[in-house]
């Protein structure tokens, strides 16, 4: 029987196609991969060098640790957050769209969001959120140490926010939770507790988005009239 004098020679088993250069952004677009299917404790060193074909050190030139590795895919998140901004309306209603649009990328990856409260972000796309802020708040007179410490303020309400929606919760779970704490509210002792028991429909009144408006305003307002902080004198 005669033989394909053409069939093409075996390839080594250990022939395989080049890989490409490891760099930040692509291992920053692998985490938000794993981020979208899995959650963000998938989002680990190891996962991510599986997925590159790389071992877990070869990332720490990139990344110092999974915190940062973290930090720096809620940066990339952030991107979207300071793109084509209005240029319409107030200052004040300019402050309310950025920091919605930051609670909605917040909203979107809630463990992000719990990350946050005990993370110090420095990224490029968050200091450009932080840019704008600032320039808005300088736009309504606000004084640049109120500004600064007001823009703090304003960015650790809109985190805690979206935190408060845990992905450990269900819908169904905080709805019972609702549910119990306002039965909890109705039915205390109102000689006991007289302020609850006058406030308890204020107390569930409202929708999210107005109490968010409500709470930016009241942060804005306290910090274009601040109280007057005497400063301790210490002896030297």
């Amino acid at each position: 029987m005669m033989t394909n004098q053409y069939q093409p020679a075996p390839r080594s088993r250990r022939e395989r196609p080049a890989k490409s250069a490891l760099t930040r952004q692509g291992i920053i677009d692998v985490g938000l991969a794993i981020l979208q299917n899995d959650g963000l404790n998938k989002v680990t060193m190891r996962r991510i060098a599986e997925a590159l074909d790389t071992g877990p050190a070869s990332l720490y030139v990139y990344v110092r640790n999974t915190v940062d590795l973290h930090a720096q895919i809620l940066d990339a998140l952030l991107a979207a957050v300071t793109e084509s901004l209005p240029v319409d309306g107030t200052w004040r209603d300019r402050v309310k769209q950025l920091l919605k649009r930051y609670l909605l990328v917040l909203f979107k990856y809630p463990e992000i969001a719990q990350m946050t409260l005990t993370t110090h972000l420095n990224g490029p796309n968050y200091l450009a959120l932080l840019e704008h802020l600032l320039a808005l708040l300088h736009e309504g007179g606000m004084a640049d140490h109120d500004a600064a410490w007001a823009s703090d303020l304003l960015l650790l309400y809109a985190t805690a926010v979206a935190a408060e929606h845990s992905p450990r919760k269900s819908s169904s779970q905080t709805a019972d939770e609702d549910q119990v704490f306002f039965a909890t509210i109705t039915t205390v002792d109102t000689s006991k507790y007289p302020n609850v028991t006058r406030l308890g429909d204020e107390l569930f009144s409202g929708s999210g988005t107005e109490r968010f408006q409500w709470a930016i305003d009241t942060i804005l307002n306290g910090a274009l009239n601040p109280p007057h902080v005497e400063t301790e004198q210490k002896n030297v």
